[in-house]
């Protein structure tokens, strides 16, 4: 597991999307590719999103997710956002954001073991 894999896209969206962030990376010739993984992460609050990874600068997929966002007018999450105390700890962490277009609607906070391929696991979620 990555740092890019926390990003997700509401589900039934999945593939319609990802097809359209790299169609729109390579018209403009941003470096970004994203891949679906097989892996949907259910929330209490905020639905089901389809998780996937990407290749490239992450301050374009930020950007782009935010356009498929307003594009399909669907719910995603931005992931990547760590905390800032650095503890070494048997688990890894990371804070995503849910967004609808420019608002941000809430945010999760996401746990996997450091050892093994485990998947993220939801620890925490709040509404904004």
């Amino acid at each position: 597991m990555r740092d890019s894999e926390t990003f997700g896209i509401e589900k039934g969206h999945g593939e319609e999307v990802v097809a359209w962030l790299n169609e729109q990376a390579k018209s403009q010739k941003i470096k970004l590719e994203a891949r679906l993984y097989g892996y949907t992460l259910i929330t209490k609050n905020f639905g089901d999103f389809e998780m996937f990874s990407w290749i490239g600068d992450v301050h374009a997929a930020r950007k782009m997710i935010i356009k498929a966002s307003k594009r399909f007018k669907i719910k995603v999450i931005e992931g990547g956002y760590k905390p800032k105390e650095r503890i070494f700890k048997i688990k890894k962490f990371d804070y995503v954001k849910v967004r609808k277009g420019d608002k941000t609607i809430g945010q999760i906070e996401l746990e996997a073991s450091r050892f093994g391929n485990n998947q993220w696991e939801i620890k925490d979620e709040e509404r904004h």
